[in-house]
C-alpha cells in the first residue's frame, strides 16, 4: 500500500470516528496531508528541520556540491538545538592526532568497537559508512573553525584513543563555527519556526512542509502556519524525544521525570513520530542511553560530565557502602550506568559512587576548576578527610587504592580488566579531587529507520519514502543497545553530509 494510500486511509478512520460519535485523539500537530490543492507560500529549493550538527553540515555539504537555495528552520529561539551542548567529543579512525601520538586505529577497529557496545543489534553498514567518512566530517569543523584541546582521549568501550574535544569542552565549540560557515555560504536560518506535518504529492512523496512561524516553545502559539514547497526534498535533522517524558516512559516506565536529563529542553521528538506517522519504520525505542558520567549535584549535563569523561581513565569509582572499586571505569556507558544503579545503602535507597582523582591529574582539565568552584565536586588533602565526608570505610580505602596503585605500575587491572593505558604513571595519590556519579538520561538510539544514503525507510514496502531524508538522533537503530561516547557527532554529521550528497544525486 503506497503512502498516498495509508494518508487516505487514516483520514477515512478520522471521519468515520466523526460520523459515529466515536471519540478520537487529536494529536498534539497537525498531520500530513496531500498538497493538491495547497496554496503555496514559498518555494524553496532544500529544506532542513533542525539546527544541530546534522542539519548544519548537511546545509554545508548541499552548498559545497551546488544547492544554491538552502534553508535550516529550528523550533527553538537559538540555534545549534541539543548539539550545542553536548560534550563537543569527536571520534574518528586514522586522524592526523592519531598519527602523531602514534595511535594505531581504522575503520574496523572504530567498528568493531561499536558492535560489541550495541549487544549485537547495531546497524553495521551504518556504523561503517559513518566511520568511513568520519574524517571528512572532522576535517568540516576544522575548516569552518572549530579548536580542539592538543591531545586525544580515549573513552569507555574505546579499546584506543580517537576522540577530540573542543576548545571549549561542549559541542557549542562545533555548532557555531558551522552556524557562521552556513551563513558565510548563504544559507537561510530561522529561528522560532516550528514543523507541523508533510505535504505530500499524488504518490505519497514529500513535496513539502507546513512550518509555523513565531513559535515560542511551550506556549500558545500566535504564529501563522507556512505551506513551503521543496524541489528537492526535505531534511529531518530533528534530534531524540528524551526531554518527551510521556514518550519515553511508553519504552522504558523507569525513566519518570523523577530521572534526570542531559538534553536541551527541545528533544521532544514530534518530527520523528510524524514520521513514524508517514510510514516510517520505528527502529529501537526502547533503548535509551543513560550516561554513566552525570552527577546527581547539578542539572542537565553540567560540569561534572565532561570533568569524568576526561578523567575516568585515571581515576577509580568506589561505592560508598563498600570502600571498593564495582566496575570497570571505561567500560562502555550501559556496562557502568548499570553498575552505579546498583550501589544502594542498607535501605536499598540509591548510594551515588564516587571517582576519586589525584588533583594532578584532575586538573589538566578544564572543567576541574568549574566542578570545584561550583560546588559540585571536592577537594581533599587526605584520605581521612575524604573518607569521612561520603561515610565511606577509611581501611577498605586505602587498601582499594593501595591496590589499583599496583595495578598502575604494572598495566593490568586484575579486579576488572580496564584498559591500563592512559593511567600510565598516573597514581591516586593526595592531594583528591572526587564529584559523586549518577547516571542521567542522555541518548535515544530509538528513531526512523534510515539507509546509507540517509533516506528515509517505509515500513510496508522496505523502500525510501521519496523527498525525505533523515540524519542524526531521529534515527534509529544505528547503535543498538549502547552507544559509544564520541560516536554522536561524527554520525550526525557524516549522515547529514550524505544525505545532502543524496539529494543532489537524485
Amino acid at each position: 500500500m503506497s503512502n498516498a494510500n495509508l494518508l487516505g486511509r487514516r483520514n477515512f478512520i478520522k471521519g468515520l470516528g466523526a460520523a459515529t460519535g466515536v471519540a478520537m485523539v487529536s494529536p498534539v500537530m497537525a498531520v500530513s496531508e496531500k498538497a493538491d490543492g495547497i496554496k503555496w507560500d514559498k518555494e524553496i529549493e532544500i529544506l532542513i528541520v533542525g539546527s544541530g550538527f546534522s542539519g548544519l553540515a548537511a546545509a554545508i555539504e548541499a552548498t559545497r556540491k551546488g544547492a544554491k537555495d538552502v534553508h535550516i528552520f529550528e523550533k527553538m529561539s537559538y540555534f545549534g538545538g541539543n548539539s550545542a551542548i553536548n560534550g563537543g567529543l569527536f571520534a574518528a579512525p586514522g586522524t592526523p592526532m592519531q598519527k602523531k601520538e602514534g595511535v594505531e586505529d581504522s575503520v574496523e577497529k572504530m567498528v568493531a568497537d561499536q558492535i560489541a557496545s550495541g549487544r549485537g543489534i547495531a546497524d553495521e553498514s551504518l556504523l561503517r559508512h559513518v566511520a568511513s567518512h568520519a574524517v571528512e566530517a572532522l576535517q568540516m569543523t576544522l575548516d569552518a573553525g572549530a579548536e580542539f584541546h592538543p591531545y586525544l582521549q580515549q573513552l569507555g568501550g574505546h579499546s584506543v584513543a580517537r576522540t577530540y574535544q573542543t576548545s571549549v569542552s561542549c559541542g557549542a565549540g562545533i555548532t557555531q563555527p558551522l552556524l557562521k560557515e552556513c551563513r558565510r555560504l548563504g544559507v537561510k536560518t530561522h529561528n522560532r519556526a516550528k514543523f507541523e506535518g508533510f505535504l505530500l504529492g499524488d504518490k505519497g512523496n514529500v513535496v513539502g512542509v507546513k512550518m509555523r512561524e513565531n513559535y515560542h516553545f511551550g506556549e500558545d502559539q500566535p504564529g501563522k502556519v507556512l505551506n513551503i514547497r521543496t524541489k528537492r526534498g526535505v531534511i529531518m535533522a530533528t534530534g531524540g524525544f528524551a526531554q518527551n517524558i510521556d514518550f519515553r516512559m511508553a519504552q522504558d516506565p523507569t525513566l519518570t521525570s523523577e530521572v534526570g536529563c542531559t538534553n536541551a529542553p527541545g528533544a521532544t521528538g514530534e518530527g520523528m513520530l510524524e514520521m513514524f506517522r508517514l510510514g516510517a519504520v520505528p527502529v529501537h525505542l526502547a533503548h535509551i542511553q543513560s550516561g554513566p558520567w552525570a552527577s546527581p549535584d547539578e542539572g542537565g549535563f553540567g560540569y561534572v560530565s565532561n570533568y569524568s569523561i576526561f578523567n575516568f581513565p585515571h581515576s577509580i569509582a568506589i561505592n560508598c557502602m563498600t570502600g571498593k572499586r564495582f566496575m570497570d571505569e571505561i567500560a562502555d556507558r550501559k556496562t557502568r550506568a548499570d553498575a552505579e544503579l546498583a550501589c544502594r545503602d542498607a535501605k536499598g535507597e540509591p548510594l551515588p559512587p564516587i571517582l576519586i582523582t589525584s588533583f594532578k591529574d584532575s586538573k589538566q582539565h578544564p572543567n576541574t576548576a568549574k566542578v570545584l568552584k561550583y560546588n559540585v565536586g571536592w577537594k581533599f588533602d587526605t584520605l581521612e578527610e575524604l573518607a569521612k565526608h561520603f561515610g565511606v570505610p577509611l581501611e577498605s580505602l586505602k587498601a582499594q587504592i593501595e591496590e589499583y596503585n599496583s595495578y598502575v605500575k604494572t598495566g593490568v587491572d586484575k579486579q576488572f580488566s580496564k584498559n591500563m593505558t592512559k593511567a600510565k604513571d598516573k597514581y591516586i595519590e593526595a592531594p583528591f579531587t572526587v564529584v559523586r556519579l549518577w547516571p542521567k538520561v542522555h541518548y535515544c538510539q530509538g528513531g526512523v529507520q534510515v539507509n546509507t544514503k540517509a533516506e528515509v525507510k517505509d515500513s510496508l514496502t522496505g523502500q525510501p519514502i521519496p523527498g525525505l531524508y533523515a540524519a542524526g538522533e531521529v534515527c534509529g537503530g544505528i547503535h543498538g543497545v549502547s552507544r559509544l561516547g564520541s560516536c554522536s557527532i561524527p554520525e550526525c554529521m557524516v549522515m547529514g553530509m550524505t544525505a545532502a550528497r543524496s539529494m543532489m544525486q537524485a
